[in-house]
Formats: structure tokens, sequence, C-alpha cells
């Protein structure tokens, strides 16, 4: 576990993430991490939950209509 400390960045509140976590993460400065409730509590993740539902359901579309996207891609 890490602890984290929140501080004053500018006129906001906001946490300082150590390399270590940065790493795992895979992020850098710059990109985007999301904030998501769970029943354990919140969890911070690079993975944006509402674009995975939406690949999910156009992976869906794609394998249904596999023939279909072939002709329109001629």
């Amino acid at each position: 576990m890490t602890k984290l400390k929140v501080t004053t960045i500018g006129s906001s509140a906001g946490i300082i993430l150590p390399k270590e976590v940065l790493a795992r993460l895979k992020v850098a400065k710059g990109d985007s991490l999301f904030l998501t409730e769970s029943p354990e509590g919140y969890r911070i993740t690079p993975y944006d939950p509402e674009f995975e539902a939406d690949m999910t359901l156009a992976r869906g579309v794609m394998r249904n209509r596999r023939n279909l996207l072939r002709a329109l891609a001629k």
C-alpha cells in the first residue's frame, strides 16, 4: 500500500503520485486517470470504463456483422 498526502496545487487540492506508482499504472505527465467508485471504495485507473463499454459493444457489432463490414470496406 502506498500512502498519499493531499496537498495544495495552485488554488486546488491534489495528490502527488510517486514514480513507482506512475510506472505501475503505465502513465506519464499529461495522461488522464479515472477515479471510479467500487464497493470496496475508490479506484484510480488509466482505463476509461465508459470507453471500455463502448468498445465491448463495438466488438460485438464487428463480430456479428463481419461480412457486411468487409463488403463496405471494398
